[in-house]
């Protein structure tokens, strides 16, 4: 064997699996104390939105509000006001988020004068704040500081004071942002809540701002948006069982509504129903067979203006695959469990 093979075959692992890591602490222990503490901490703040008069007064004025909310922040406090504006963008109230220290390098120039500025900071006192606050007080648009210390700079600068006050940070030398990023997160929710509901703000409403994946579909998409792709099987009181056999196999939707002389729908025929009806019956007289014979009367219907998402729950909860879609009351067509699998419904 060559000198080089040897060193080769010296460094390969052995087939010794290594022995499995010990954890240095009780990571549930810790886990749960984490979890505890900034639980603790939410209490606390949902205290103190009520010993002022502040929180409700904020409120107030962004239902006033004609500009837009500027939400800034700097370090992980810069992330919290992020989310924020996310969250009062898809809420319907109009935000925009600014980085407390690229404010004074140019971006300060993104707040007109009908504009409301969220500051986050959980000291209140942090170098860039202190230069940022006399700027926007020079230009006159209202000052929300949404703090843990209630006794800051930029507390005592602002219109109103959304306290978030933190007795001490998750992290066990009670340095790294943790409760308090949570307790300001939280109470930033708190206050887009507010907003969405003194404004009646609707599933319809919410739709119209979150339009894509799932949670959009289930929101705006309609049944007719669906059923209009498929086609619409449907067979006479009189038809016998060989046009009712061609017309479901013909329109692959596994059923065929069956409609009255004036044209009302007077049932439904599945496949199921033809291989139950075939089980019990004797050949010779499958040529009597019409399609009143084998319907079933009152089936489930859904309108064609009812949301794709409420078709789902019928289907559910009926344990089918198809709904007659109806318009007005009268026979539209068919929506079926294929046409919401496609669509990412269930």
């Amino acid at each position: 064997m060559s000198h080089l093979c040897s060193v080769f075959l010296a460094v390969q692992p052995t087939s010794t699996p290594p022995a499995a890591a010990t954890a240095p602490v009780d990571v549930l222990a810790v886990a749960r104390q984490v979890l505890l503490t900034e639980a603790d901490a939410l209490r606390d703040v949902a205290q103190a939105v009520g010993a002022t008069p502040d929180f409700a007064a904020c409120v107030v004025a962004l239902l006033a509000l004609r500009g837009r909310v500027v939400v800034t922040g700097v370090g992980k406090s810069a992330h919290i006001a992020g989310k924020l504006v996310a969250t009062l963008n898809g809420t319907g109230t109009p935000a925009l988020f600014m980085h407390a220290a690229d404010a004074i390098h140019g971006d300060l120039g993104m707040i007109q004068g009908e504009d409301f500025v969220i500051a986050i900071s959980k000291s209140g006192d942090t170098p860039e704040i202190k230069v940022l606050v006399p700027l926007l007080r020079r230009k006159g648009v209202p000052l929300a500081a949404l703090v843990s210390n209630a006794d800051s700079y930029l507390a005592k600068q602002a219109d109103f004071v959304l306290h978030a006050p933190v007795r001490r940070e998750a992290c066990p030398h009670d340095l790294a942002p943790t409760t308090s990023t949570t307790a300001a997160l939280a109470l930033g929710d708190a206050l887009a809540v507010c907003l969405l509901e003194s404004r009646q703000f609707s599933a319809q409403d919410f739709a119209r701002l979150h339009p894509g994946g799932t949670l959009g579909k289930k929101l705006y998409l309609t049944v007719g948006d669906l059923s209009r792709q498929n086609q619409r099987p449907q067979v006479s009181l009189a038809a016998p069982l060989r046009d009712v056999l061609l017309e479901i196999s013909g329109k692959r939707l596994g059923a065929t509504a069956v409609l009255d002389e004036a044209g009302r729908l007077a049932g439904i025929i599945t496949d199921g129903d033809l291989r139950r009806m075939l089980g019990r019956g004797h050949l010779a007289e499958l040529e009597t067979v019409a399609a009143r014979d084998i319907l079933t009367p009152h089936p489930a219907t859904i309108e064609l203006t009812e949301f794709a998402a409420e078709a789902l729950a019928r289907m559910q909860a009926r344990n089918i695959t198809q709904l007659i879609v109806t318009e007005n009351g009268q026979f539209a067509g068919f929506i079926h469990l294929h046409d919401l699998l496609r669509e990412g419904l269930v």
